[in-house]
């Protein structure tokens, strides 16, 4: 063997055991710098998630002491509503105040009320934009809405309550300071804190406050807020003896092609309905303020209207929440006459500048419907009046408001889940029966509810309707032509 040779082969056996000796090390340093990334990513993590879960707890807290005062205030609007319908109900002269009050309820907004005469969708635009709720609006709109019942005004109660429970929502957020993001989300729980107190339905509570600013959209971010809020809202207003209504859906009849059939023809008459309601309204408020230039004559005419539409026809029954028309409904007794006299006075009343909500009109309204169907065509398909009042109260609600997930809660909430799949029929159909239409405005079109109103989306609702009338008006200008 050479020499050379053997240079070689020992310079090979030299690199290969240099080779061998540094595979373990370059190892072991890519292991460590891999554990030093992943534990530099752990800290960020741990870190982060720290002041998250404390970013939590501290919305936590404020979702909690803002659903607390609602409960409150929600007790003590109930109460005086109690009180107020009961003295009017007694005393038949009280309607002559709706002049007064309608004129001084024009002034206070207009003098001192600022945006808060927007109401509701003045709180839809806050949780939306994060636009500033005058404080104003809740001491305003529980005293006028409380007038307003005293008078026989036919009005709700959930508006009220939204309107406070923004108000308050928004306080708390400017008084600690929240961030965008934070002060959405305790908007949304101070909606459903409202409606869940109000109404002792805190599931639908919930859902309302994720899904009333929208159409087709829920905000799940918020969720966990909402449910916070609405049952502690819902408890605190229990706890403090705040009247609550129940209601006896009755026997709920077996899934069948004839119930199933009744459950569709029935949501497309509440979808109906629920256009015709919204729709009412805002053809009284564009007729005083086109026809009539002065606010404090616009709402002495339109409350006038009001009172001499309860004088000559002796609408007496129909003023205030008429929650007799909901037993009236499970009963079978009531008509579709009922059901429209209501729609009109309401109309009539909210048209004209009053303070109040929708919902307990509409809850009449729908009962009044739901039980004449039933009680028509219900007994031939194995269905109740009760059962129908229970579809009707749900349908009309959810799609005049265009909440259809917060519809099937509330029909769980009031009625239990037997009749379920009833209501998820009933919130679907009449919600898309319903179009882009609702009664408030404000609301931001997310999904449109047909592929022919494609081109409403990111409209509101008040927009949407313009576009759409404007259309109406163009095509009648062609075919005149």
């Amino acid at each position: 063997m050479k020499e050379s040779d053997t240079a070689a082969g020992m310079e090979e056996r030299s690199v290969s055991e240099l080779d061998g000796a540094g595979a373990p090390a370059r190892t072991s340093a890519a292991i460590g710098g891999y554990l030093r990334a992943r534990e530099h990513v752990f800290a960020e993590d741990t870190i982060r998630g720290a002041r998250n879960a404390w970013q939590s707890l501290r919305l936590f807290s404020l979702v909690a002491l803002v659903a607390a005062l609602m409960g409150v205030a929600a007790w003590a609007f109930l109460t005086c509503l109690d009180a107020v319908t009961g003295f009017r109900e007694a005393h038949l002269i009280c309607f002559a105040l709706l002049p007064a009050v309608g004129v001084f309820t024009a002034w206070l907004y207009r003098r001192y009320g600022k945006d808060a005469a927007r109401g509701n969708n003045l709180v839809i635009d806050c949780a939306v934009s994060g636009r500033r709720i005058p404080p104003v609006m809740a001491p305003f709109t529980f005293v006028c809405s409380v007038a307003t019942h005293l008078a026989g005004g036919s009005a709700g109660r959930e508006g009220t309550a939204v309107q406070i429970g923004g108000t308050i929502a928004d306080a708390v957020s400017r008084l600690f300071k929240l961030d965008e993001y934070d002060h959405q989300d305790l908007l949304m729980a101070g909606i459903s804190a409202a409606f869940g107190g109000v109404f002792g339905t805190p599931l639908a509570g919930a859902f309302f406050g994720m899904e009333m600013c929208f159409v087709g959209k829920l905000q799940y971010r918020a969720g966990v807020y909402c449910l916070l809020a609405s049952f502690v809202g819902d408890a605190v207003t229990t706890a403090l003896g705040a009247p609550r209504e129940s209601y006896d859906i009755g026997m709920v009849p077996q899934l069948g092609p004839s119930s199933l059939a009744f459950a569709v023809l029935a949501a497309v008459v509440f979808g109906i309905a629920a256009r015709m309601f919204s729709g009412a309204i805002r053809v009284v408020k564009r007729f005083y303020a086109a026809h009539i230039t002065n606010y404090l004559v616009a709402a002495l005419v339109g409350a006038f209207v009001v009172l001499g539409t309860y004088v000559v026809f002796g609408l007496y029954d129909y003023g205030g929440l008429s929650s007799w028309l909901v037993e009236a409904g499970f009963t079978g007794t009531a008509t579709p006459v009922d059901a429209l006299l209501k729609l009109t006075m309401t109309a009539l009343t909210l048209g004209a500048g009053f303070q109040g909500g929708e919902v307990t009109p509409i809850f009449g309204i729908g009962a009044s419907l739901g039980g004449w169907l039933g009680a028509a065509l219900g007994y031939s398909l194995g269905v109740t009046p009760a059962f129908g009042a229970a579809l009707g109260m749900v349908g009309v609600f959810g799609s005049a408001l265009n909440v259809p997930m917060t519809t099937i809660l509330l029909g769980v909430d009031l009625f239990g889940g037997l009749a379920a799949p009833y209501f998820v029929i009933v919130s679907f159909v009449s919600y898309l029966v319903a179009g882009h239409r609702g009664v408030y405005p404000a609301q931001r079109i997310v999904t449109p509810k047909w592929r022919s109103l494609g081109e409403d989306q990111g409209f509101t609702v008040a927009d949407a309707i313009e576009h759409h009338d404007a259309g109406v008006r163009d095509g009648e200008g062609e075919q005149g032509a």
